[in-house]
C-alpha cells in the first residue's frame, strides 16, 4: 500500500486513459495561491528605450503540469517540447511536487506550481487535479497528452484578438516591460514574471519512470507577480534580466485577468 502524500493534498483515485492520480483539490489551496506572488517588481515610468526583443506573433500561452513521478507524463512533455519550438506559442512546464512521495523527488517541482494548478481547478470548479494536465491561454483545460485536442486548442486561441500586447526591452542590467491595450476599454489584469530554461536530459532512476531518460522544455524556474495593470493605457515596468548559467534561459511575461484567468497578452525573451 502506498504512503498517502503529504496534506492537505490527498490522493483518492486512479484514471485510466493516460493521466495520472487524482488528486482533492481543496478551497485552502486555491486561497495559498496567492503565496506566488513572491516579490512584486517596482513600476518604473518613463524609462529610456533600447534594444527591442523578439516580438513576432501574438503568442498563445500553454501550461503543462507534470511530474517526473508521473509514469502518464513522458508523452504530454514530448508534446510540450514540440509546442515550444513553434514561435506563436509560449509553452511553459510547471512541475508540480505531489507525486514526490512515490520513490523520487522531481529535480523542478515546486509547491507554488502545485498551488496554481490547484487555483486553476478551483476556478473551473473542478473538485481534483490531475498530471499530466494543459491549460491553454489561461482557459481551456485537457489531458496534457491528447494531442488532436490540445491542438485544436492552440489553433483556437491563436485565432481570437488579443486585447493588449507586451513588449520587453532590454534596459542596462535588466528589462524594461510595456503593457498597452489594443481595444477600448480592455480589461485589467495581472502581470506574471516568469523565468525558464532547457535542462539537459534526466535519467530517472527511482519510482514510476525508473530507468527513462526524460528531456524537458521551458522549465519554470519561478513565477513571480510583476504587478497589476488597469487596462485604461500603457504602463511601463521594471524587471530583471535572465541570470544564471542555465541552458536556454529565458524569461516570459503573462498578463492574465486574475490569478488564473483568460490570458490577455503575453512576450518571452530568450538568450
Amino acid at each position: 500500500m502506498r504512503a498517502r502524500p503529504p496534506r492537505p493534498v490527498r490522493l483518492v483515485a486512479a484514471l485510466r486513459g493516460g493521466v495520472g492520480r487524482v488528486l482533492r483539490a481543496p478551497r485552502a489551496l486555491a486561497a495559498a495561491f496567492g503565496g506566488l506572488a513572491l516579490a512584486g517588481l517596482i513600476a518604473a515610468p518613463g524609462m529610456a528605450p533600447a534594444q527591442d526583443a523578439d516580438a513576432a506573433a501574438p503568442l498563445t500561452v500553454v501550461e503543462l503540469f507534470t511530474s517526473q513521478g508521473c509514469s502518464s507524463c513522458p508523452p504530454a512533455d514530448e508534446l510540450l517540447a514540440e509546442l515550444a519550438a513553434r514561435p506563436d506559442v509560449l509553452a511553459l512546464s510547471l512541475h508540480v511536487d505531489y507525486w514526490d512521495y512515490l520513490g523520487w523527488k522531481d529535480a523542478f517541482a515546486m509547491p507554488a506550481f502545485t498551488k496554481r494548478q490547484v487555483a486553476y481547478g478551483e476556478a473551473a470548479g473542478a473538485r481534483s487535479v490531475y498530471t499530466p494536465q494543459m491549460i491553454v491561454q489561461g482557459d481551456a483545460r485537457m489531458v496534457g497528452s491528447h494531442r488532436d485536442k490540445v491542438l485544436a486548442a492552440v489553433a483556437a486561441a491563436a485565432g481570437r484578438p488579443r486585447p493588449a500586447e507586451i513588449r520587453i526591452r532590454e534596459l542596462g542590467e535588466g528589462l524594461e516591460v510595456r503593457v498597452r491595450p489594443l481595444v477600448a476599454d480592455a480589461p485589467a489584469g495581472v502581470l506574471w514574471f516568469v523565468t525558464f530554461h532547457n535542462p539537459e536530459p534526466i535519467m530517472i532512476p527511482k519510482g514510476e519512470n525508473a530507468g527513462r531518460e526524460v528531456a524537458y522544455r521551458n522549465v519554470a524556474r519561478s513565477w513571480m507577480k510583476l504587478g497589476r495593470w488597469d487596462g485604461s493605457g500603457e504602463a511601463v515596468y521594471a524587471a530583471p534580466a535572465p541570470s544564471g548559467d542555465a541552458p536556454g534561459a529565458g524569461v516570459a511575461v503573462i498578463l492574465q485577468q486574475g490569478y488564473v484567468g483568460p490570458v490577455l497578452a503575453a512576450a518571452r525573451l530568450e538568450r
